[in-house]
């Protein structure tokens, strides 16, 4: 049983895997998310690009992620039996594989919308009231990071109250490890808030300048043209010779 849930584990880390931003991205001709910005390709950060439509394609692909690995989860849990454990695993899985994806080097997003994902396949009301957090933070304080971070740690404890059924256990303490792997993915942005450069939801950020450059071109000042420097000699000679 342990070798079916491991399996189903493998293939919600491969489902994570697939970034979202990177592929909106390259589909609608922006640059890459991780030029810019903050550099993480996730919904936020494409959506300092400008196009909120690509922003609004990235978070939905995020969290359909995440609503996928946890579904087909459930189902083989109940098709084959399977301990209870396993949607717990795939729950891990799936973020983790969107934090460090096999197919983009290993360096992927915090996690946000694909743990949103997870949750509102878990339990839709735990999910409710996560986004309520959310939206309350973000809209009161305008840190798209910071509350993300809120979320996280209130994640757990709301699933251990609102999730009532034989999963219960082993998804909630899912809940805590998912909650402190996007905390731990913070920890820069924790870093630029405590130095008060943390940058506001919705603020653009032009892309990335190329590493070499091309210097401009120095001015050069205007030449004279060789017939007008003769003129101002004859009229030198002449108002002399007067």
């Amino acid at each position: 049983m342990f070798l079916f849930a491991l399996m189903i584990a493998v293939v919600a880390y491969l489902i994570g895997s697939v970034s979202s931003a990177i592929l909106v991205s390259k589909k609608m001709d922006l640059p890459d998310p991780k030029t810019y910005g903050s550099g993480n390709p996730g919904a936020t950060n494409v959506l300092r690009s400008g196009n909120k439509k690509a922003a609004a394609y990235t978070l939905l692909g995020d969290a359909f992620k995440g609503l996928l690995a946890i579904g087909l989860a459930r189902c083989l849990t109940t098709w084959l039996n399977l301990p209870d454990y396993t949607v717990a695993l795939a729950a891990v899985a799936v973020v983790l594989g969107h934090m460090y994806p096999i197919f983009f080097g290993f360096k992927g997003g915090k996690g946000v919308a694909t743990g949103f994902g997870v949750i509102l396949a878990m339990s839709f009301w735990t999910a409710f009231w996560v986004a309520l957090i959310w939206a309350t933070i973000a809209f009161k304080f305008k840190k798209s990071s910071l509350a993300a971070l809120v979320a996280a740690a209130c994640a757990p404890f709301t699933a251990f109250i609102v999730i009532q059924h034989p999963y219960h256990p082993s998804w909630g303490w899912s809940l805590v490890v998912v909650g402190a792997l996007v905390i731990v993915r913070h920890r820069d942005n924790i870093k630029r808030m405590q130095a008060g450069n943390e940058p506001d939801v919705g603020n653009t950020a032009a892309p990335a300048q190329p590493a070499n450059p091309v210097a401009p071109v120095a001015e050069q000042a205007p030449k004279t043209e060789p017939q007008k420097v003769e003129q101002v000699v004859v009229l030198q000679k002449n108002a002399r010779q007067s």
